[in-house]
């Protein structure tokens, strides 16, 4: 993927939808700055995504570094789904079955599924108020707001509600309400998730940067996470999103998710574009 010329190159990904550009800046300095991403992730004047992933040298602990980027600018510690893209490019061109990536949330291990899905070990769940974080100390299991949802940490803030029917919540007005309420201090992703039985889950999300999107790989993990604290499924779950499905399941050394990726096209951004990046 990485390519010597001042040009900048991409690809763009998807995980059930919920889709990434991808930027390869291995042995070369880092292209992306705040202004960068927003420009690239306007879905009318630039590429468009719901996540920016930056591709870096690795160390003695991690085959690579992959860093993520909000459409709106903000940087991110995780992303689930971007990370298992990212390692089934990483899998195709070392011809390895496992990899090593540092990320934000620390080092995670991805390995190849079978049947073209990749699966990647998300960590131990934050569960505490100042890990996640949460602006005071509450009880993480049900938050003083309305509709006593969770709280998880999956190296990015969670705030999950359990509701009866999943499709008739307004993400978009109760969204962005949860998003920036003061109880986050550094915002939150804001999951809707309904229980069919003890083993699958219905899941809708509205994703911190203010954007409802199809699929969120952390954001399920914290839902199944949340279930499952409550006595409502098994540790090891489905959960359907609007753009298909994730297997869950939070083992003792992690929460490990499994799905598919897909790569899109590959593009070059026009350096006028990225002239007007402010």
């Amino acid at each position: 993927m990485n390519d010597d010329s001042d040009d900048l190159r991409f690809l763009k990904m998807h995980g059930l939808g919920n889709d990434f550009v991808v930027i390869d800046a291995r042995g070369r300095r880092d292209p992306v700055t705040p202004a960068v991403a927003r420009t690239l992730g306007d879905r009318r004047r630039g590429v468009g995504f719901d996540q920016l992933a930056v591709i870096r040298d690795g160390d003695e602990g991690a085959d690579a570094r992959i860093d993520f980027w909000n459409a709106d600018g903000s940087a991110a510690a995780a992303c689930g789904n971007a990370t298992r893209c990212v390692a089934r490019l990483l899998m195709d061109e070392a011809g390895a079955g496992t990899l090593r990536l540092r990320t934000g949330r620390g080092l995670l291990i991805a390995e190849a599924a079978g049947g073209g899905l990749i699966r990647v070990n998300m960590g131990a769940p934050q569960l505490g108020w100042d890990e996640i974080p949460l602006a005071r100390a509450v009880d993480v299991d049900a938050l003083p707001l309305d509709g006593s949802p969770g709280a998880v940490g999956i190296g990015n803030p969670h705030c999950i509600f359990v509701v009866p029917d999943a499709e008739a919540v307004d993400l978009a007005a109760l969204g962005p309400r949860f998003e920036h309420d003061p109880l986050f201090p550094e915002r939150t992703n804001v999951e809707f998730v309904q229980v069919i039985d003890p083993t699958t889950i219905r899941m809708r999300v509205w994703e911190r940067g203010g954007m409802i999107t199809l699929a969120c790989g952390s954001g399920a993990c914290a839902a199944a996470v949340v279930t499952a604290r409550r006595g409502l499924t098994d540790r090891r779950v489905a959960v359907r999103l609007d753009g298909g499905e994730l297997g869950i399941d939070w083992r003792e050394d992690g929460v490990w998710m499994t799905g598919p990726t897909a790569l899109v096209y590959e593009g070059r951004i026009a350096p006028e574009l990225l002239g007007t990046a402010t």
